[in-house]
């Protein structure tokens, strides 16, 4: 995977210093102050619940403004230090309670997660990108838990027109670290503008936005210069995203821990590329060892 992009937006991301050995030469150590969590297994990723303990706290619509609302799910200790944050968004129709499963399971691996509700259930992507930036900005300056979030390490997700959304919020705010869009949908195809890491996930069989015409133009059409990934779940329909899935869950959290934690050590799940399998029908990326 490459590190153009994290690293050349944060020059303190990592910070190596010098020291002089016994022997008169140079060794140097490099820190990443936005690692969290002891060193990842696969285990570990593909785990229900992470290192860390949870709670969560409800966010009623009519104390904010912009979206429909949500519930926060955020890691209970912060004796290692803030953390980044994710907001979420529902698909058509639905509501926060479809991608309620990935509230604990990636707040348990480091992360304050803010599934929302839209304004409107048949909110359109491009409203559901400007609410998830709307949940966002609440999070970091508003929420009860905005102590906990470091707001220059943000990222958004989201199903069906909420991946679109996750697209258009992207576009719009370069700023954001990580995107994944979910078995997304969205009328616009081409995303050549956008400068956030983006891990695309499709399904198979996906007949409500079918891979060949949302999934895989939405990954062709980011720049070839954007570290991005193609997921393809082998076998699953467009609501894959609606119940607990492994492999879902296993390649957002390497994702997010890669792009918003700037964390090498989840580089392993994502370079080289995972092959073909029962579970992964394809997997492309940006990687330049894959």
């Amino acid at each position: 995977m490459s590190l153009r992009h994290p690293l050349s937006r944060r020059a303190l991301v990592i910070a190596a210093t010098a020291a002089l050995t016994l022997s008169g030469t140079i060794a140097w150590a490099a820190e990443n102050p936005y690692e969290r969590g002891p060193a990842p297994t696969t285990a570990s990723i593909e785990a229900v619940r992470g290192p860390f303990a949870t709670a969560e706290t409800a966010v009623s619509s009519l104390s904010v403004r912009g979206f429909g609302g949500g519930t926060i799910y955020y890691p209970t200790s912060t004796a290692e230090g803030t953390f980044g944050a994710v907001a979420v968004a529902p698909g058509y129709t639905a509501s926060q309670s479809s991608l309620s499963w990935l509230g604990p399971r990636l707040a348990s691996q480091g992360f304050v997660v803010f599934i929302i509700d839209t304004n409107s259930r048949y909110d359109q992507p491009s409203s559901r990108g400007d609410q998830l930036l709307a949940a966002l900005d609440y999070l970091t300056t508003s929420s009860s838990v905005r102590s906990r979030v470091d707001a220059s390490r943000l990222g958004v997700m989201g199903h069906s027109m909420g991946g679109g959304g996750a697209l258009e919020a992207t576009k719009d705010r370069p700023t954001l670290q990580a995107s994944i869009p979910l078995t997304a949908w969205n009328l616009t195809k081409t995303w050549s503008s956008v400068r956030t890491p983006t891990l695309v996930i499709g399904a198979e069989d996906d007949s409500v936005a079918p891979v060949a015409s949302h999934s895989e133009p939405f990954y062709t059409s980011l720049p070839s210069t954007l570290d991005k990934a193609y997921l393809e779940l082998n076998g699953a329909s467009h609501f894959a995203p609606n119940t607990s899935n492994t492999t879902i869950a296993k390649y957002s959290i390497a994702w997010l821990k890669r792009f918003i934690d700037d964390d090498t050590r989840y580089e392993q799940f994502l370079c080289p590329a995972p092959g073909r399998s029962t579970l992964i029908e394809e997997y492309r990326d940006t990687c330049p060892h894959s």
